[in-house]
């Protein structure tokens, strides 16, 4: 029986033969970069008809259609990363968190973004001490409830 990790592992090699950018394989499904690699990790489950075409793009097993649309469990090393580009997001959130938070609740309320309803972009902008990294994400505002 196939597996997320079994089918992520075929879609990295997969992508790596044939030279593939997630940009590209997120093109051929008609979706974003984004959400492409999340899903991909394991971390989104794929609607049937993307499943069916990322199958389709990186010549999978038909078997693996069925395991990308299975919904994910959203498990994650809990350690600080060490990975020194994911490092660096970890100390964003440890830096600005309580800033983004107080913000956020100062325009919206007490409540929190959403990570389900969720876009998020990554772009290279030119500057002229070096090329920056933009990263734009946008949650839908959830209130907390009062009873």
């Amino acid at each position: 029986m196939m597996t997320k990790e079994d089918v992520t592992m075929m879609i990295l090699s997969a992508k790596k033969q044939a030279g593939l950018t997630w940009e590209g394989i997120a093109e051929q499904i008609d979706m974003s970069p984004v959400w492409t690699h999340s899903a991909c990790m394991g971390m989104n489950g794929f609607p049937e008809e993307k499943a069916e075409a990322l199958v389709a793009a990186l010549a999978l097993p038909q078997e693996a259609a069925s395991v990308l649309a299975e919904p994910p469990t959203k498990v994650w090393e809990q350690a600080v990363p060490t990975d020194p580009c994911i490092y660096r997001f970890y100390e964003i959130v440890g830096v600005y968190g309580p800033t983004l938070k107080a913000l956020i609740e100062e325009k919206f309320g007490t409540g929190i973004m959403s990570a389900i309803d969720f876009d998020m972009s990554v772009t290279k902008v030119p500057h002229e001490k070096g090329d920056r990294v933009k990263v734009e994400m946008s949650g839908k505002f959830l209130s907390y409830n009062s009873w």
